[in-house]
């Protein structure tokens, strides 16, 4: 039988990073010269942005074990690179996430109360219900649907970028993926066709070290996950994605880029993924907890604070604050999700086509008119 410790060796950040990986912020808060030079109150808003996307994925487990929503799937020492990344797009440009980055989207300005509805799937949902929870969109946010089969938002990314080229308007897209997506076809499909278009988008490569239970080391022989842009035509770049400030930055130079004309990039961004796949996942079953507690210590959340703390632009008294504050007003968000009503049976039949066929006005009309069954179904 193998024991935990045979499972996988315990890989260290100090063995994945290498002078390529760019990166800002040191240890002691202090910043390199690669220091984007953003306004203090900016940072702020990133740091922000951090404790608030934690402080939420925290309680939403705790849902979870509850009973009370049936899945969440977090971003628990991934807040920088999401955040990061997802900051450096502009206005104009769009998002196809995967399946971690609700921050990315609160942070675009979806109001908290809507994406907790889509967590209960109730008449407020913006998808109605029809999708499990965390699997949410937003198109007023340039926001595209998370959708549960891997890789798929990259062939959608990269074709909603050409598109945008095609029409010749000023629009980039950016699409997030761990490292485990790498080896989906839509991977190889995306990144073709975005190198030989010159397609304005961005790859973004969560590497966090665990496709659910395979470690990277079993995803590719590659050296690095960004060595399989060179393939394909597409620049590719290493970043500290613990580091919200260098993941802004690079991401940002490429997002310029492609919007200059000159095609695609692929960022990895190295990071590591503390709490399980999701709350349906036991991390502990095949990796160990030294290997958790080493990568703890590089914490994003607390890397900004110190940096911050430095530029004397924060303290305990606002931490206590913005923390408070966030969850009275998650508590409250709850409160008005569970006393809404489950979507419209009707419902189910909108969205699907934008003028809805004879054949679907028949199944809606006997399906609502038809005899229904007494018990919940």
């Amino acid at each position: 039988m193998q024991t935990q410790e045979q499972v996988v060796p315990i890989r260290t950040p100090e063995s994945s990073f290498d002078d390529e990986v760019v990166t800002v912020i040191a240890k002691d808060g202090s910043t390199g010269p690669a220091d984007p030079k953003l306004p203090v109150e900016q940072v702020v808003d990133f740091y922000e942005a951090m404790v608030r996307t934690r402080t939420i994925d925290v309680q939403l487990e705790r849902l979870q074990r509850q009973g009370r929503i049936g899945f969440h799937i977090g971003s628990l020492g991934e807040e920088a690179c999401i955040l990061g990344s997802a900051a450096a797009m502009r206005p104009q440009d769009w998002i196809f996430p995967c399946y971690r980055e609700f921050g990315a989207l609160l942070y675009r300005g979806m109001p908290l109360q809507t994406y907790v509805d889509n967590m209960y799937g109730n008449a407020d949902d913006p998808v109605k219900g029809r999708q499990m929870p965390d699997h949410y969109t937003g198109r007023a946010f340039r926001f595209g649907s998370v959708s549960s089969p891997i890789g798929t938002q990259m062939t959608q990314a990269v074709g909603f970028a050409w598109a945008a080229q095609k029409k010749g308007t000023d629009e980039v897209t950016s699409v997030y993926f761990g490292e485990g997506a790498t080896s989906s076809a839509e991977f190889h499909t995306g990144m073709n066709f975005a190198g030989v278009m010159k397609a304005p988008v961005v790859f973004l490569c969560r590497n966090n070290r665990w496709a659910i239970s395979v470690p990277s080391e079993k995803q590719t022989a590659s050296k690095t996950f960004a060595d399989k842009g060179v393939a394909y035509g597409v620049p590719a770049v290493r970043v500290d994605g613990n580091d919200v400030l260098a993941t802004y930055k690079v991401v940002r130079e490429c997002v310029e880029r492609a919007a200059r004309g000159e095609g695609p990039a692929l960022v990895e961004m190295l990071t590591y993924r503390v709490g399980g796949h999701s709350t349906s996942d036991d991390p502990r079953a095949y990796r160990v907890q030294d290997e958790v507690e080493q990568w703890r210590r590089t914490d994003p959340v607390v890397r900004l604070r110190r940096h911050l703390e430095t530029l004397g632009a924060w303290d305990d008294a606002r931490e206590e604050e913005l923390t408070k504050g966030t969850e009275a007003e998650l508590k409250a968000c709850i409160a008005a999700a569970e006393a809404k009503p489950k979507p419209a049976l009707g419902t189910i039949f909108d969205g699907v086509f934008a003028e809805r066929p004879w054949h679907l006005e028949e199944q809606a009309a006997e399906l609502l008119n038809g005899p229904r069954a007494k018990d919940h179904h």
